[in-house]
């Protein structure tokens, strides 16, 4: 798998710790939003449909590291928008870093390559780019040609300069498994560290609203694409989330897990549903009716939702709730089979 020993160790300590202070809710992943701006206009994403006067508007590198230190997890997700128009994207990042916090930070990578001079290499900084599958899919994904091509050299030059990088995709209704499964080859013949994949979920500004996934689409589209997974493939998440997304396993939401602090505060009760938003993480986490979200609850619009953000955290913390559960996942962090 695609994932560093050291962060495994971090994420393991958290999960120990919250345990011992007998928490049910803690994260594990803190999505930060420091601005809506983008320079593309993804079918799946609504960000740029915000107001202009919205759009103007991001959060200071002090608000950042705040956010992060009330929240406490261990991994923070630097998000948005492109993170790489905020002109102190630099300084949040040192910042995180400083707080001994393993930093993702999302671009669609057009101004990476020329960014990438401003930044330095740290095994606690990666680059996940944005990627949502091979050259023809991915520029029709995101609403411009030539896209594919400027992110792989971005991957390119960063790999030769020493950065960790990461892929990031979304796959939506129509997904070809066997051109996917070329396109993870041709990732790892690329030399990114790992991959991370999750079903497209019906984001109410997204534009298309017709090519999301179903739950049970979503399941058949994931079986056969990681069926005997290659051996080359690293993935850099939970094996017991990708068993979720293929069907082998049941889990339930829990959006505490990743919550999402952006310029308007901590959303409720993720940032793919707009409930509200509380003033503190403590606020969101005691005062969110967290029953009334996820599978169980039978709320429709959480019904075919299995987005990463919302159950990987779920396969994270069953990893640690029993031993077989444990056992199966350091199988296939060995073995690499699903």
């Amino acid at each position: 798998m695609g994932i560093p020993i050291t962060e495994m160790l971090a994420v393991a300590r958290h999960v120990l710790k919250q345990r011992l202070a007998s928490r049910e809710r803690y994260p594990f992943v803190l999505m930060l939003e420091p601005l809506f701006r983008c320079n593309l206009s993804c079918t799946g994403c609504g960000k740029v449909q915000y107001p202009s006067s919205l759009l103007k508007k991001q959060l200071t590198v002090a608000e950042c590291v705040a956010a992060s230190d009330e929240c406490g997890a261990p991994i923070v997700s630097i998000a948005g928008g492109e993170p790489l128009l905020h002109p102190q994207i630099v300084e949040i990042a040192q910042g995180l870093i400083a707080r001994r916090r393993f930093v993702y930070l999302c671009t669609n990578a057009l101004l990476l390559e020329q960014k990438l001079a401003e930044f330095k290499p740290d095994k606690r900084l990666t680059f996940s780019v944005h990627m949502d599958g091979p050259r023809g899919e991915h520029d029709r994904s995101v609403c411009r040609a030539g896209v594919y091509d400027k992110a792989t050299a971005a991957i390119r030059e960063a790999l030769r300069r020493g950065f960790r990088v990461t892929t990031n995709t979304t796959l939506f209704e129509g997904a070809d498994p066997e051109r996917m499964r070329q396109f993870f080859d041709d990732m790892m013949k690329l030399g990114v560290e790992g991959m991370m994949i999750s079903p497209g979920y019906s984001y109410v500004k997204a534009p298309d609203q017709e090519h999301f996934l179903r739950r049970k689409r979503a399941n058949a589209l994931f079986a056969k694409l990681l069926e005997s997974p290659r051996k080359q493939w690293r993935f850099n998440q939970s094996p017991l989330f990708l068993q979720f997304l293929m069907g082998k396993r049941d889990f339930d939401c829990t959006p505490w897990g990743n919550p999402t602090y952006n310029i308007f505060g901590w959303q409720r009760p993720c940032y793919l549903l707009q409930e509200g938003y509380a003033k503190t993480f403590r606020e969101l986490v005691e005062t969110t009716d967290w029953s009334k979200y996820g599978h169980a609850s039978q709320n429709p619009r959480c019904q075919d939702c299995m987005v990463h953000s919302g159950f990987e955290a779920t396969a994270v913390n069953a990893t640690f709730s029993s031993a077989g559960a444990l056992a199966a996942t350091i199988s296939s962090l060995i073995t690499g089979k699903l």
